[in-house]
């Protein structure tokens, strides 16, 4: 009896529908039912009590029972051709050359519900593989086909009764077998791990071998392996006993435990190098430019699996899988996780990839595992494209964000972000009365000087001063306690600081810096010359800060997660190779003055070959210049066509008020460190490009957004995201801006050591200041350009301080302080205790905390010691501390 087609989908597709509902149990049912095309006796549905095991539940039970009912009586005739057949197999077509090459078949299906074109099952382990020749080629149970010698054939993938055929073509196998060092034994010593840095790669290698950090140096390694202690490592009358075999395969004793099996085809791979000589790395080997990775992303669900594939192609461009000997790690194990062979299982809900490294190559495939189904964004009203590429992933990944801020937590919110004080009573009271819908954005343009009317305008002072910290941090600018030293980091301070005030573009800005010359007193920018006086460290720091390129591990070997090498590095360096210094007394003997010059010659030279290192830009050519190098590498630095700068400032400054970058740390953006919204990033990227680098546009676009004016409380269903912006994150204030609010509700000014009182500290020079508080809340010494010096979590000893403190204690006790003020007033009690929350929490206090505060003052021993506790209180609490 066979089942009619049309009723064997209805009852398929009300089973999948089922199953979709069900995210934890949908690959186990999705399995199931694509294998209905099978042999009866292979069919799960067929099997009732196997069948209920897939999921729970007593209506799915009913389901499958009669679908295997059904089953039974519709023998094997039961499913049709159309919809079994849709899998499809990658590579369609495979080209082998030599021995021991190994090709990774992938199998998949499109997902039954769902239009993501990303959104597809991954089949791989439940074909069967079969080669028509083995003696061509044979493959293994997880898809993996290996060359064995010339000829033609066809390897059969079969998914139930559906099967499809690949064409296999296999070359260049001789009677002895050939094996490059360059291209097969240098990739397989590192995907066994020896030449990592925990390893043989490590500063003294273990056990008197020592090897290059994952292989930058093949010739050092081919000696270490075959010529070095007398050739003990290699056997060459009987290569099995050689140790490089016996010690990873455990046949002799070995610290870094076993790495070799003796059946596997990495061990053969070695026995038949050793047997051929041993050749070494050929001086004009093709070198890998990048690589290939299938699928580069993917959605999937928690429980579900996918096989990863690595093609390598090199400068010749000739392509070549070599999945099997690449090394695969996830850069998110909560969400997925990763074995040796490239198999990815999804762990948990969330975005994350998975980074695939070959040789000095180096890329990722992307996850998402969505945190629900889709759903439509309640009252979402995108404000500009950063909310409109918003909604886009919230939608991706089946979240919704948390509602609007309300009007009092967003004015305090953009006070401290755009210039970093608190504002007053009665700005935020005049807030808060405004009416027109579009107050918020006209509050951002006043902020950020941009109305146009001086009347309105009148915070560029501020603006200037608290982002002069962000930068003088970054380029280090400090005295570093040398009385010395204080005039031209007062020369570089008034500079960064007159810059922003006058709102100059960022690349104007970082031009004159990378071609400043003259006096380190009396030029600004020429102090960057100073801070950092070598080439190594000018290239470091220029390509960490602007470019967000952490170069720092290729000054010794190929780093390690770029396509960076020991001469790019080099070669980046030589920009900076003809800056020098010269003494000057025009400020006196005993100024210590230098003035920043350009001289006519002085090279670079790679450290291991001794080469003279022409100038070249990192992505892009070689450039010079017969007059000063650096001209150039500041025409492309802040050049519109090079994007990696305008991406390094919008991941910084959309991190400095959203509270997380979109690529995470912000100064490390390398392509195997994706951005977690990508289309996002490259939206602000153009965003800046288009607005000719000006940055409080930058910030304006970003501060009006309805993404950044979100409420910082989470939902039941977003509480979990972190990544996202579906709720805003809470930052701690930072020092300067926190002691500067202190001194505004206490009414009582800080001193700085060697400074006029009434200097705030938004608006200190120097990284080097005695003061305690400061020192507590994480301002930086600026001894790095690193983002993470400036440490925004907070620890027990600031809340100890705030708490117990004198410097708090002080100043609210003060005779001229607040709390006098405060009793002096001709005002209520109820008036006087709304007046503290709006001075700290710059909102309304509510009716229960009025009540519970007039409860208290009626308790306490006098009126100032009420009013001093209460303001204490609210000091310490999150409401203060923290930017909500």
């Amino acid at each position: 009896m066979a089942l009619p087609d049309s009723l064997f989908r209805f009852l398929r597709n009300l089973l999948t529908s089922h199953f979709d509902s069900k995210a934890q149990s949908a690959s186990k049912a999705r399995s199931a039912i694509a294998r209905c095309g099978s042999p009866r006796s292979q069919c799960p549905l067929r099997q009732p009590e196997l069948a209920r095991s897939v999921v729970d539940g007593p209506g799915i039970a009913v389901l499958v029972g009669l679908m295997a009912v059904l089953v039974t009586f519709a023998g094997t005739s039961f499913a049709p051709a159309a919809e079994t057949s849709g899998f499809r197999v990658d590579p369609e077509r495979m080209e082998l050359r030599g021995d021991f090459c190994v090709s990774q078949i992938l199998v998949s299906q499109p997902r039954q519900t769902g239009a993501n074109p990303l959104s597809i099952i991954d089949v791989t382990s439940q074909a069967t593989f079969t080669s028509e020749n083995e003696a061509v080629a044979t493959v293994d149970s997880r898809g993996q086909v290996v060359s064995r010698g010339n000829g033609e054939t066809k390897i059969v993938v079969r998914i139930g009764q559906e099967k499809k055929e690949i064409a296999l073509s296999v070359t260049e196998i001789g009677a002895v077998p050939k094996v490059p060092f360059d291209t097969q034994i240098q990739p397989l010593i590192s995907r066994l791990g020896c030449n990592n840095g925990a390893c043989h790669a490590s500063q003294f290698g273990k056990g008197g071998f020592i090897l290059s950090v994952v292989g930058y140096d093949p010739v050092m390694d081919y000696n270490a392996i075959v010529h070095d202690r007398r050739q003990r490592r290699i056997n060459f009358q009987s290569p099995a006993e050689s140790l490089i075999l016996q010690k990873p395969s455990l046949a002799v004793p070995h610290g870094g435990g076993r790495r070799l099996d003796r059946n596997s085809l990495a061990y053969a791979t070695l026995l038949a190098w050793i047997e051929s000589g041993a050749p070494g790395p050929q001086s004009d080997a093709p070198q890998i430019v990048r690589l290939e990775i299938t699928p580069s992303e993917r959605v999937a669900e928690p429980g579900e699996r996918q096989q990863l594939r690595a093609v390598a192609i090199d400068s010749q461009g000739q392509r070549r899988d070599v999945t099997h000997l690449s090394k695969f790690d996830s850069l998110d194990e909560s969400v997925v996780v990763t074995d040796q062979n490239g198999l990815v299982e999804v762990k948990g809900v969330g975005q994350t990839s998975v980074m695939v490294r070959f040789e000095g190559a180096a890329e990722i495939a992307m996850f998402l595992a969505p945190y629900g189904n889709d759903s439509p964004l309640v009252n979402w009203k995108p404000n500009n494209f950063i909310d409109e590429l918003a909604a886009r992933k919230f939608h991706e990944l089946g979240i919704a964000p948390s509602p609007l801020a309300d009007d009092a937590t967003f004015h305090r919110r953009a006070f401290l972000d755009a210039i970093g004080t608190l504002p007053t009573v009665e700005e935020t009271k005049a807030f808060l009365a405004e009416t027109s819908p579009d107050k918020r954005i006209r509050l951002v343009d006043r902020l950020l000087g941009l109305t146009g009317d001086p009347k309105l305008d009148i915070y560029n002072d501020k603006y200037a001063a608290y982002w002069s910290l962000k930068w003088s941090d970054l380029l280090r600018n400090t005295s570093g306690g040398q009385a010395s030293d204080e005039q031209r980091m007062w020369a570089m301070h008034h500079w960064i600081k007159d810059s922003l005030r006058t709102n100059k573009s960022f690349d104007d800005f970082v031009r004159e810096l990378v071609t400043a010359k003259g006096s380190i007193y009396s030029s600004g920018p020429a102090s960057y010359y100073k801070i950092f006086n070598n080439s190594s460290d000018l290239a470091e720091a220029t390509a960490q800060i602007f470019l967000g390129i952490r170069i720092g591990c290729a000054k010794c070997h190929h780093h390690p997660f770029e396509h960076y090498s020991q001469e790019d590095y080099y070669a980046f360096s030589a920009f900076f190779s003809r800056v020098g210094n010269k003494n000057s007394q025009e400020f006196g003997l005993f100024g210590r003055e230098s003035v920043v010059i350009v001289k006519s010659s002085g090279e670079v030279r790679h450290p291991k070959t001794g080469k003279v290192m022409a100038p070249k830009l990192l992505q892009a050519e070689t450039k010079d210049h017969p007059l000063d190098r650096r001209i150039p590498l500041s025409e492309w630095l802040a050049s519109p066509e090079n994007p990696t700068f305008a991406r390094n400032i919008a991941n910084r400054y959309f991190a400095y008020l959203l509270g997380r970058g979109l690529v995470e740390p912000v100064d490390d953006l390398r392509g195997t460190n994706p951005a977690s919204n990508p289309a996002l990033l490259d939206a602000l990227t153009q965003h800046v490009i288009e607005t000719k680098f000006d940055l409080k546009q930058l910030i304006r676009v970003i501060m009006t957004s309805r993404l950044y004016q979100l409420d910082s409380q989470p939902t039941r269903q977003n509480a979990s995201d972190e990544k996202f912006y579906s709720h805003f994150h809470v930052k701690r204030i930072p020092a300067e801006p926190l002691l500067d609010a202190i001194d505004d509700v206490t009414l009582v000014q800080t001193k700085f050591k060697g400074l006029p009182l009434g200097t705030r500290a938004i608006e200190l020079p120097d990284g080097e200041y005695p003061d305690y508080f400061l020192n507590t809340f994480g301002k930086p010494k600026r001894v790095s350009v690193c983002e993470c010096e400036r440490v925004p979590e907070e620890n027990l000893g600031q809340v100890l301080h705030t708490l117990n403190g004198d410097i708090l204690a002080k100043k609210l006790a003060d005779r001229n302080g607040r709390v006098q003020k405060l009793l002096s007033a001709k005002l209520t009690d109820a008036q006087k205790i709304e007046e503290v929350y709006m001075l700290t929490l710059c909102r309304s206090a509510t009716q229960s905390e009025v009540a519970t505060a007039r409860t208290f003052l009626e308790s306490s021993p006098s009126p100032a010691v009420f009013y001093e506790d209460l303001l204490w209180s609210l000091i310490n609490s999150k409401g203060f501390l923290f930017i909500q």
